[in-house]
């Protein structure tokens, strides 16, 4: 299966998905994964990984970019596995260029959220589907 398919969540069909140009940055296998994708005109940036200053830059390159070309960018980000006060202040960053949605944020994004106060700045979404549609 190509990693596209694996990426699309369970409620986008393959024909309100569209594949964004730059899809994939990986940086070694243990290393910070960034895919994205077109959905109902949104940029879903999809995160795995850990994230500091080290390996910030390729997450911070794509949603530079991706609020830029795009009225909503969705971070989804249920396979960050660390994060910290530079993921805090890059999505801080995006948030206040455009309108951006953290999707499913794994059990340590959301605790490094509720600890700084970020989850009550954020808009933070259960599905893809659902950061899509408001």
């Amino acid at each position: 299966m190509p990693w596209n398919e694996a990426v699309l969540p369970a409620s986008a069909s393959s024909s309100s998905a569209t594949l964004v140009p730059g899809q994939v940055t990986a940086h070694g296998s243990n290393g910070p994964q960034v895919r994205q994708y077109e959905y109902r005109g949104a940029c879903v940036i999809v995160a795995a990984g850990e994230y500091d200053m080290g390996s910030i830059t390729p997450l911070s390159e794509v949603l530079h970019t991706a609020a830029k070309q795009y009225p909503k960018v969705i971070l989804e980000a249920c396979d960050v596995t660390f994060a910290d006060s530079t993921f805090l202040n890059l999505l801080l960053l995006t948030h206040q260029r455009g309108t951006l949605r953290l999707v499913a944020p794994s059990a340590q994004v959301r605790r490094v959220c509720e600890i700084t106060g970020v989850d009550s700045v954020l808009d933070i979404r259960q599905t893809i589907e659902d950061a899509a549609a408001s």
